[in-house]
């Protein structure tokens, strides 16, 4: 007997394939997430630092796409409430910047190793040791502390590094620019985004051509939905208020695009 199906198998991940069919790593660059990356016929093996409430719903979402987890954690009442909450996971108790600790976690068979405590000097020593010594294909790394993102390189062993206060001030940023505008799809890291607009009653686009527009360069009107009706957003279509409109742009036009539809 093999190994069981992903969870997910029924249905279709976010790339259109069905999990078996996956033999290779799918495009998107960043932190794996479809609903199972696999090599070989085999769920991904992640193994994370950290079992605070960070590293325990990280791993609980990875449990549910189907991967093998493992959970690096030495405080003893973190560890009793892993066992709880993330039973299906396996637990290594010991101090996840220690070699042999994660050598006895399996490291060395790991295709992605996510450092979350709440120490980013932690943090930063479990992805060196992940890449440099163990030479595990992906690190993720948690930063606390914004000033210390800039140690939180490629040359340091870390590929992607999340830190939460400048993950906030970025969305903020964003939605305060673009109140009106609706992310629909990101793609390629992020960088490239499907965003809906709705025209308001007073909007300076309503009543104009699209070709009279001061649209980002690198735009792309994908479709205008007007009640019922899909109106396809060649040059000499005039827009109207209540106007739905959909627009691939590079995620730092989004402000740009809002603007024009003001």
């Amino acid at each position: 007997m093999g190994a069981p199906p992903c969870p997910r198998w029924r249905r279709r991940c976010r790339w259109a394939i069905p999990c078996r069919s996956l033999s290779s790593r799918p495009p998107w660059g960043g932190w794996p997430g479809c609903c199972a990356w696999r090599e070989g016929g085999s769920e991904m093996r992640v193994l994370i630092v950290g079992g605070g409430r960070t590293g325990s719903e990280l791993a609980r979402l990875l449990l549910q796409e189907g991967q093998e987890v493992t959970v690096v954690e030495q405080r003893a009442e973190v560890v009793a409430r892993l066992q709880k909450e993330v039973p299906e996971a396996r637990i290594v108790v010991g101090d996840g910047c220690e070699p042999y600790i994660l050598e006895q976690a399996g490291v060395r068979k790991a295709d992605a190793v996510a450092a979350v405590t709440g120490h980013d000097e932690d943090n930063l020593v479990t992805c060196s040791l992940a890449r440099q010594e163990f030479r595990v294909r992906r690190t993720l790394a948690r930063v606390n502390n914004p000033k210390n993102e800039w140690l939180f390189t490629r040359d340091m062993g870390v590929d992607v590094h999340v830190s939460q206060a400048h993950i906030m001030a970025s969305l903020m940023r964003e939605e305060m620019a673009t109140l009106s505008m609706a992310v629909l799809l990101r793609l390629h890291k992020g960088d490239t985004v499907l965003v809906e607009d709705i025209l308001a009653p007073n909007s300076a686009a309503a009543g104009r051509p699209i070709r009279d527009l001061a649209l980002p360069e690198d735009a792309v009107l994908v479709a205008i939905i007007r009640g019922d009706e899909i109106v396809i957003p060649r040059g000499n279509v005039v827009l109207q208020a209540g106007d739905h409109v959909l627009a691939m742009i590079k995620s730092a036009e989004r402000e740009q695009l809002a603007a024009a539809f003001k």
